[in-house]
């Protein structure tokens, strides 16, 4: 049995952390005398009430259960999306409507990095600050915090960790809670001090820096540019954010691993070393083909190349140059990056390079039990042997995956939405990338489709972001199912 208060008082404290980035938000307006002032100012009053009041009125609850902690998790993200859109509407101008705040809202707790905004750059510099710190919120500082003020008992901590964290990635941590929290901050915060150190270095502003740190690192993408990093039309600010896209989709655990020089580490993870092969292959690939093509000399072709793929693998979004005119062939291979994405244990979304590599474990697996039917075969990562469940949950994850962007792409065709722009959206979406083709390329936005096509792909990101596993079991726990 759930226990309500228990839920809310939790959510209360999710409600605590973002009000004290919407006050952070409030005081840049009011140094820098923004119009914005007020919205966030009200956002910032009206969320901590709100989070408030259950720590008066609710005793602390000595454990929580995994089923409370799945609830906390699922409703802590709608919740969340709900309040941060506060701001956008109340400031008006471009967030006309309330499908256009909450599409910019859950994008941004998301890590998506999708925009309805055809001027980033008009909006005032508090909103700007929010609308980032809503990707560093989204990445892994709210799970941080929710497993910083669990109770201490270890079934207490795990609850919240199991729902928010796939069986796949526990995997790497061989841990406890605590030291779990250790290394996601170190790595966390590790990289957005380094890239906002580099970025300042080379050459932007230390405002610009700190946005493009929290989203880069988030893998969000949302720029305080209209071009996005084209704007900067610096190719060491490229090399520098690719860099921190890759390394922030890769497994945190793996990366704290290699910073204290222990043995499992990025160099010694096989899939690791494929990860980064596919990413090389699709860069030489697409780089031979727009060279081919003429679009551009061989210089220029691999430098937007490169980091198109990786942005797009990472999940992270950035543009660098306008994809929309680029070659059938390329623009089906960025998709499959779009499907592909990072590795559990990051701040990336999508289906994961890990779960597709080892669904390929597992079909070599089969074909080689119908070749050797008395054979013993096992999968396995790494030194890690993957039980048949495991095995089995991978599958239907998959299966539940591409069903969920199918559903949506159809769903997106029934409100008007062209077919190339409703299949590229409803991967984007859905694997928390941002920018698609079509209509929703890198250099548009998702501000034209119509308002029920905004809702649908919100509640897309926010099933992306939250696994459609996890979902799926909260509503067949509510449902009563056993």
């Amino acid at each position: 049995m759930i226990r309500t208060k228990a839920v809310v008082k939790y959510l209360g404290y999710i409600l605590l952390f973002n009000s004290l980035f919407l006050f952070i938000s409030a005081a840049i307006s009011f140094v820098n005398k923004e119009n914005a002032l007020n919205a966030l100012l009200i956002s910032a009053v009206s969320c901590t009430v709100l989070g408030v009041t259950p720590q008066f009125f609710i005793r602390k609850y000595r454990e929580i259960s995994f089923h409370e902690g799945l609830t906390i998790s699922v409703f802590g993200w709608i919740i969340t999306c709900v309040i941060g859109m506060l701001p956008y509407y109340l400031f008006g101008g471009e967030f006309d409507t309330v499908a256009n705040a909450l599409f910019e809202s859950v994008s941004g707790y998301t890590t998506t990095g999708s925009s309805i905004l055809n001027d980033i750059e008009a909006l005032p510099k508090g909103l700007l600050f929010w609308r980032s710190s809503t990707a560093f919120i989204g990445g892994v500082g709210i799970v941080l915090f929710v497993l910083l003020v669990l109770p201490e008992k270890k079934g207490a901590m795990s609850s919240f960790y199991r729902s928010e964290v796939s069986d796949l990635s526990k995997m790497s941590f061989f841990t406890r809670s605590k030291q779990i929290i250790r290394i996601i901050a170190t790595v966390y915060f590790s990289l957005i001090i380094a890239e906002t150190t580099m970025l300042t270095l080379l050459g932007m502003s230390l405002f610009d820096a700190v946005c493009h740190s929290f989203t880069t690192v988030a893998t969000s993408g949302f720029s305080t540019r209209n071009l996005s990093i084209a704007a900067y039309d610096n190719v060491w600010i490229e090399v520098g954010i690719m860099f921190f896209m890759l390394i922030s989709s890769i497994h945190f655990g793996i990366i704290y691993a290699t910073i204290t020089r222990k043995k499992n580490n990025i160099f010694s993870s096989h899939p690791i070393r494929m990860y980064l092969l596919v990413m090389l292959i699709g860069i030489i690939l697409i780089t031979f083909q727009l060279t081919r093509e003429n679009l551009y000399g061989l210089w220029e072709s691999l430098r937007y190349a490169a980091f198109q793929v990786i942005s797009l693998g990472s999940t992270t979004g950035y543009a660098t140059v306008d994809t929309g005119n680029w070659p059938i062939f390329s623009i089906l291979l960025l998709i499959y990056f779009t499907i592909q994405c990072g590795m559990v244990g990051s701040t990336a979304g999508g289906m994961k390079f890990d779960r597709i590599y080892l669904f390929f474990a597992s079909v070599t697996k089969q074909l080689k039990l119908i070749l050797h039917p008395d054979g013993i075969y096992v999968v396995k990562m790494d030194k890690n042997v993957i039980n048949h469940e495991l095995e089995l949950q991978i599958m239907v994850f998959i299966i539940l995956y591409i069903l969920t962007f199918s559903v949506t792409a159809l769903l997106l065709t029934a409100t008007g939405v062209d077919g190339m722009s409703s299949f590229s959206a409803s991967i984007a979406t859905i694997g928390n990338v941002g920018p698609g083709f079509g209509e929703v390329s890198s250099f548009s936005n998702y501000r034209m489709l119509p308002d029920a096509a905004k809702y649908i792909l919100s509640a897309n990101m926010l099933l992306g972001r939250l696994e459609i596993m996890n979902v799926l079991a909260l509503f067949l726990m509510l449902g009563g199912k056993k």
